[in-house]
């Protein structure tokens, strides 16, 4: 069986005509509208479609309504789709299909045209470019909010879910850790139905280092960690031969930056034992 997953808030704009398209697409999906607060008629809509609505009390955030969806799902399958009307549910089939050819995820990966504004097509270009470095794969959309998975693994990393924006990394970064193979398909993503979304330099930029940190302490830390050792290493290094040369002195300067990158590394290797300790949880 498949089922759904609309995490939604005052979507009312465009909910119908999606559940409709969803309907026609396909009939015999299990329909879940997570309603996260929203105080508009977002439940009523999605009740008279024939939706199952989840309501959160206030807004938990798009993460916790996924895991308030996955949790309630009783299908095999999971599909999860914003309900602002981006995602077109013909591209669906799309997904199921790469699961069917062996995948345990199929994530919508959205082209250069479906991209908000050129400053957020930038920063997912870095993202992907990054998320890619670190796991020796290509992600071609670390992202996207829409995708197939399967539910027994995904419910394996409820526990991971942040409850905010990021929930879309952590699954990926999760998969490709446990070595659960990951499909990308191409879908064109159209512009958002209903209130706009603008870019803040502000809110968006700490959005944006928060989530290049996620990607590295949720697959390899050490893979970060290592590189900035390595150069307060070299650094101090190169910094001890000029002082060595010029005043034969062994400096406090050379011997704080060795002592940084001892201290760096040594953080870099306990974040990867923690890592690898949350993932063994998920397995238990």
């Amino acid at each position: 069986m498949l089922s759904i997953i609309l995490p939604a808030k005052n979507e009312s704009a465009c909910l119908g005509s999606l559940l409709s398209r969803l309907r026609e697409q396909v009939p015999e999906a299990e329909l879940i509208l997570v309603d996260d607060g929203s105080t508009d008629d977002t439940p009523q809509i999605a009740r008279e479609h024939g939706a199952r609505v989840i309501s959160h009390p206030y807004s938990l955030g798009n993460g916790a309504a996924v895991k308030s969806g996955a949790r309630a799902a009783t299908g095999e399958i999971l599909v999860f789709m914003d309900a602002d009307g981006q995602h077109d549910p013909a591209d669906i089939p799309r997904l199921l299909a790469s699961l069917n050819a062996g995948h345990d995820m199929a994530v919508g990966a959205r082209g250069r045209g479906s991209q908000a504004s050129i400053g957020r097509a930038m920063a997912n270009m870095f993202y992907n470019a990054f998320a890619s470095l670190m796991t020796g794969h290509r992600i071609q959309d670390l992202t996207s909010g829409f995708r197939a998975v399967r539910a027994g693994h995904f419910r394996r990393f409820l526990y991971l879910l942040p409850n905010g924006f990021s929930y879309p990394t952590t699954i990926t970064m999760a998969f490709f850790r446990t070595g659960y193979p990951v499909a990308y398909v191409p879908i064109h993503a159209g512009p958002r139905q209903g209130r706009p979304s603008h870019l803040h330099p502000l809110r968006d930029g700490v959005r944006f280092l928060l989530i290049l940190f996620k990607v590295a302490t949720l697959y390899s830390p050490l893979k970060v960690f290592f590189p900035v050792s390595g150069a307060l290493f070299c650094t101090g290094l190169g910094y001890y031969f000029y002082t060595f040369a010029t005043m034969h002195k062994f400096t406090n300067m050379s011997a704080l930056l060795f002592t940084a990158a001892i201290v760096v590394f040594m953080m870099g290797l306990i974040s990867e034992q923690i890592t690898a300790l949350s993932y063994r949880e998920g397995d238990q």
